[in-house]
C-alpha cells in the first residue's frame, strides 16, 4: 500500500477543487488492478534465478561428460545444456517416449530419489560404440534387450559419477542407483503433482545426429543444494578444478599400468647392399 505525503494531499485535494481531476477518474483507476493468474496445482517453487543456477551448475557436466565418454569410448561426444524447467511430475511423465530406458537413484546425504532418462537415439549409438561399433543407430527403434540394460546401468553409474564431481563444489554427494527401468508407468516414485527441476542435456554423436539425457530432480531432493547455492553465492565452473586429491592419486594408480612400446632411432645413413654384406663386429 502506498502512503502519500501531507505536500501530495494537498496537490491532489487542490486538484479536485479546481477540476483538474474528477473523482469519477480515480474511481475508473482504482479500479485497474493488473492480475497475474496462478495455478495452485501447478506451484512454481524454483525462481527464475535458481533455473539459471540450475542451468550454469550443469553447464559444469556437460562439458565433463563430453570430455570423459570422449575419452572413454574413444569417440567424439560432445554435451549441451538445452534447457532447464520446472514441471509436475505427471507432464514429465506423460513426455517420456517409448521405448526408453530411466534410471533412479538416490544421493546421499540427500534425501529423495532422482531419475535419469536416456533418449534411444542416444541409448542406441552409446551401445553401438560400447560394442566396438561406429555409433550407428538401428533403422527400427526396438526394446532393449538384457545386455543393453546393463550397459545403460554402467553409462548411468558413469553419468552420476560426473554429476557428483560437478556438485562438488556445493555439495559432496554419494550416487547409488536403485533400478533401472522400460516402463515409467508401473512405478511413481513421486507424487504426480510434485515439482521437479527437468535438465536437458542434448549429445552429438560423431555424425549419428542428436539424443537428449533429462534429469529429473524433484523439489524436496534439491532443497538443500538451493539453499547451498544460496549462501555460498556461486560456484566454479572450470573442469580442471573438480577433481580432489584422492580421484588424481587414483588415476595416477591406473596410468601406471598400461605399457607402451617405444622406439629410439639414434641416427641414420645409407649404404650398398655390398658394404652391408661387409659388416663386421664394431662396425658403426
Amino acid at each position: 500500500m502506498e502512503v502519500l505525503s501531507q505536500q501530495e494531499i494537498d496537490a491532489l485535494l487542490k486538484a479536485l477543487s479546481t477540476g483538474e481531476v474528477r473523482i469519477e477518474d480515480m474511481k475508473e483507476s482504482s479500479r485497474k488492478v493488473d492480475y497475474k493468474s496462478y495455478d495452485f496445482r501447478r506451484p512454481n517453487k524454483f525462481s527464475k534465478e535458481q533455473l539459471r543456477t540450475l542451468q550454469a551448475l550443469h553447464g559444469v557436466l556437460a562439458r565433463l561428460l563430453s570430455t570423459f565418454l570422449t575419452g572413454y569410448l574413444r569417440n567424439n561426444i560432445s554435451f549441451e545444456v538445452a534447457s532447464v524447467d520446472q514441471m509436475t511430475y505427471e507432464d514429465f511423465i506423460g513426455s517420456i517416449p517409448s521405448p526408453t530406458v530411466f534410471t533412479i537413484f538416490t544421493l546421499e546425504p540427500l534425501n529423495g530419489k532422482g531419475i535419469i532418462q536416456f533418449d534411444p537415439m542416444f541409448l542406441f549409438p552409446m551401445i553401438d560404440l560400447y560394442f566396438g561399433g561406429k555409433g550407428e543407430t538401428p533403422a527400427l527403434v526396438r526394446e532393449f534387450t538384457d545386455i543393453e540394460l546393463s550397459v545403460a546401468r554402467h553409462l548411468s553409474e558413469k553419468f552420476l559419477e560426473n554429476l557428483s564431481l560437478a556438485w562438488k563444489d556445493i555439495i559432496q554427494v554419494k550416487p547409488m542407483i536403485n533400478s533401472v527401468e522400460t516402463n515409467p508407468h508401473l512405478h511413481q516414485i513421486f507424487s504426480f503433482n510434485e515439482i521437479v527441476a527437468l535438465i536437458t542435456l542434448t549429445a552429438q554423436v560423431s555424425d549419428t545426429g542428436k539424443g537428449f539425457i533429462n534429469l529429473c530432480l524433484p523439489f524436496p531432493l534439491m532443497i538443500p543444494v538451493l539453499q547451498q547455492l544460496s549462501q555460498n553465492n556461486g560456484f566454479k565452473s572450470e573442469v580442471s578444478d573438480v577433481m580432489n586429491t584422492d580421484e588424481t592419486k587414483r588415476l595416477q594408480y591406473w596410468l601406471g599400468f598400461p605399457t607402451l612400446e617405444m622406439t629410439v632411432m639414434t641416427g641414420q645413413t645409407q649404404i650398398t647392399v655390398n658394404e652391408f654384406l661387409h659388416l663386421q663386429k664394431g662396425d658403426v
